[in-house]
């Protein structure tokens, strides 16, 4: 019998525990490298550690979080060449999908992106930095759902909330995130049925994407130390 907490089933709330645990993840609330205790997680839901492990499997399946053997599971901390994997994924993806898109693009969806794009200007502006990270990737989603390809788009998501992971290692400068300029720029070659155009300037802007990147081991470190010392020196303060 599945475990009941409410009226949740056990399947519901393993789901409910996956979403909340990704979204904290690509948010950047729950950093790489950070430990996942089963029983605070399993206390926070009122539920047993059978049916964290279970949430824990779904989220290890996705590479979002590793099990280090007698040492329980953490948040994933991808590697170089993980990384650079990731990004070429989703060139492939982001740009077959824009291919996709013009086949389905109509003005009322075109609308819709830019009402996105007036969104990112207004949260940018703002200096709320886990409105940013929760903003970031979301116009990329919402462009490649006019692909109309559900398998390509789930595909998709996975390696933005992989790459989410790179973003919190690698990037060298958190201030800026996915630029609403070029967001703006790509739906007008859209809505103009330059496909050329279009093409171009999402490579461009994948390319600036991954310029903010420090793929480098010295770079990973660095990510690991600097969550150490803010942990220690809030103690200390």
């Amino acid at each position: 019998m599945a475990e009941r907490t409410g009226d949740a089933t056990g399947d519901d709330i393993v789901e409910r525990i996956c979403d909340t645990l990704a979204e904290a993840i690509a948010e950047g609330a729950l950093r790489p490298g950070m430990k996942l205790p089963e029983d605070v997680v399993g206390g926070h839901f009122g539920v047993s550690r059978t049916v964290v492990r279970g949430a824990i499997a779904v989220l290890q399946r996705d590479r979002l979080v590793e099990r280090k053997r007698n040492r329980g599971a953490f948040v994933a901390e991808p590697g170089i060449d993980e990384a650079r994997a990731l990004l070429e994924a989703r060139r492939s993806l982001e740009m077959l999908m824009l291919d996709h898109a013009f086949e389905r693009a109509s003005g009322e969806k075109l609308e819709a992106l830019r009402a996105l794009t007036i969104e990112e200007d207004r949260i940018h502006a703002a200096p709320d930095d886990a409105a940013k990270e929760k903003l970031s990737g979301r116009f990329h989603v919402e462009l490649a759902k006019l692909a109309g390809n559900p398998v390509l788009l789930e595909a998709l998501e996975k390696v933005l909330a992989r790459i989410s992971l790179v973003n919190a290692m690698y990037r060298r400068d958190h201030s800026d995130q996915c630029g609403a300029n070029h967001h703006r720029d790509i739906i007008e070659a859209v809505a103009a049925g330059d496909q050329p155009a279009a093409r171009r300037l999402m490579s461009q802007h994948l390319d600036d994407l991954e310029h903010r990147l420090i793929l480098d081991e010295a770079q990973g470190d660095s990510h690991s130390l600097t969550s150490v010392l803010e942990r220690f020196s809030a103690r200390a303060g």
